[in-house]
């Protein structure tokens, strides 16, 4: 048997490795001692501390989840993923597409008994696209006519943005190009309602538990600072009778370790986040039928940032080198161990007529030759760099395996450095790093969600790359009809990302690895965008 460091054990099963196993989990069992809430009828395990609980600001899976449950859009996604009638049920579509008129439901109200109209929709989008607001998920509305615009501050007045309650049930939205994803988009975190009185009156504490109003399925009554959100079914929730449980708790956890003791004392029903998995067990947790275990691709890839306005990072020699004596296979053959697909996109595959480029394989002589030409032979003379990631043990076994194959390839040295969830978001917001570790997980079924991160001046951009030819591309695709040419355009900018540019290195396409078992909870079901909506999730009898 071979077992490697951090990673996963990859030889065959055998009676060392199944004692290990199960010598491993007893000491996860029986570590801690604590105790389930009563009254609470589903515990999931989330991740890590949201940053922010605020529609308009969150920029993390985790962090959506929560509002998720507290806040529902005009769609809303089912346990399959796929955007239904919500808060609107039902909207026209101009015939040049580019405009929705969305008819909401009579008699909705917020938890305090205020009437949810159009108007809502239309300040609190309003409020997303103010300069001020600083929203770094602003670019999923720049589809909205002259939204780009009002957000840069190159137009001043909103009445020019395409956004406008006609009357307290109809949503009018002129879009600046035909969008057929739009009424998909509409179910994202950024465009969900906020009770606009409340965010005035309270300011940033209007998320707090006694403050916040919200118009989901559920009522936020407790939020325990890395620790757990509580939520009470909301009695004024237009289908209150179709949610199940009563009270949910939410654990804010990021130590792996942790979540599965958490999980296997029954302290908890479901582990959400894929980091709260022992990479150590992944290997027998996949074959043991009674584990919980579940996996299913879906859109979404897990990569490094380049700080491109840092030296040596502002040469692409350099970012080809690193990218390029990175062995990706052995990552996830080694660490992540769930069946994970090496990438060399940003794409990932199965999106309906994209394909996406080929990217940067493993080439360590190419990669030395590369590092040379740009004055660093052997590393000789090379500065110490970064290497940041967010604390997650898996995080931290994939930072280690590319340090050393750095090291032992380039003759480089990657100084490790580990961030909470919070300060980690800040340090790439800021472009405080060197090199870090970033997923993203696909907001619709295009390759727009992962290619408009990249355009200058996005968000979510976070790297200060600029590239006028890729800019033009994505513009350019946006404003094409013709879908195998707006695929083309896509192909052109994807190739200048990861195969010409490189501000990113693409690692792998992830895996949704879940826990939970199937044979008590129902309402949750693999889906491409790894979305699981808590007001569908019920006990069987």
């Amino acid at each position: 048997m071979k077992a490697n460091g951090a990673g996963c054990l990859i030889d065959s099963p055998s009676v060392v490795r199944r004692i290990f196993f199960w010598l491993y989990l007893a000491c996860l069992i029986l570590s801690g001692c604590n105790q389930r809430p009563e009254g609470v009828d589903f515990i999931f395990l989330n991740g890590a501390e949201p940053q922010t609980i605020d529609p308009a600001l969150i920029t993390g899976q985790a962090d959506g989840r929560i509002a998720g449950a507290l806040f529902e859009g005009l769609t809303a996604r089912n346990a399959h993923g796929i955007p239904e009638p919500a808060v609107a049920e039902s909207w026209d579509v101009s015939p040049d597409g580019k405009r929705y008129t969305f008819h909401i439901r009579p008699n909705l109200v917020w938890s305090n008994g205020d009437p949810l109209t159009a108007h809502d929709f239309e300040e609190s989008w309003r409020r997303v696209l103010e300069p001020e607001t600083h929203s770094r998920y602003a670019e999923i509305m720049f589809f909205i006519r002259n939204a780009e615009k009002y957000q840069s501050g190159q137009i001043t007045d909103f009445s020019q943005v395409g956004i406008r309650a006609l009357d307290d049930l109809t949503l009018q939205v002129d879009l600046e190009n035909p969008t057929t994803f739009f009424p998909d988009l509409v179910s994202f975190c950024t465009y969900l309602p906020v009770h606009m009185p409340t965010v005035k009156k309270y300011g940033k504490d209007w998320v707090k538990p006694g403050n916040i109003v919200s118009n989901g399925a559920y009522n936020l009554i407790g939020w325990k600072l890395n620790d757990r959100f509580e939520f009470e079914k909301n009695p004024r929730y237009w289908r209150k009778d179709t949610v199940h449980f009563r009270r949910i708790d939410a654990l804010s956890v990021s130590d792996a370790s942790t979540a599965f003791n958490l999980y296997y004392r029954h302290q908890a029903d479901l582990i959400m986040d894929k980091g709260l998995i022992p990479s150590a067990l992944i290997a027998d947790l996949r074959e043991d039928p009674h584990s919980g275990f579940h996996a299913n691709p879906f859109l979404a890839t897990y990569f490094y940032r380049f700080n491109v306005t840092r030296k040596p990072f502002d040469d692409v020699r350099v970012r080809k080198a690193l990218s390029l004596a990175i062995d990706k296979k052995r990552i996830v053959e080694k660490i992540t161990c769930a069946g994970e697909l090496v990438a060399g996109s940003m794409t990932p595959p199965g999106i309906p007529g994209y394909e996406p480029p080929k990217g940067l394989g493993y080439n360590p002589d190419e990669a030395r030759r590369l590092l040379a030409e740009a004055g660093y032979p052997g590393g000789k003379g090379f500065p110490r760099i970064d290497l940041l990631y967010n604390k997650t043990e898996q995080n931290e076994a994939i930072a280690t395996e590319i340090q050393a194959m750095w090291k032992n390839t380039l003759g480089i040295h990657a100084e490790l450095r580990n961030q909470e969830w919070k300060t980690y978001l800040k340090s790439l917001d800021d472009l405080t790093y060197d090199v870090a570790r970033s997923s993203w997980v696909g907001d619709y079924d295009d390759p727009n969600t992962f290619l408009d991160c990249f355009v200058t001046g996005r968000g979510n951009n976070r790297t200060g790359w600029s590239n006028a030819a890729y800019d033009r591309f994505m513009a350019d695709a946006c404003a094409e009809p013709d879908a195998q040419k707006r695929f083309s355009l896509m192909q052109q900018a994807e190739s200048l990302l990861v195969e010409q540019e490189v501000p990113i290195i693409p690692l792998y396409f992830n895996v949704g690895i879940v826990f939970y078992d199937d044979n008590r909870l129902g309402g949750f079901f693999p889906n491409v965008v790894d979305e699981h909506p808590l007001r569908e999730l019920y006990w069987k009898p």
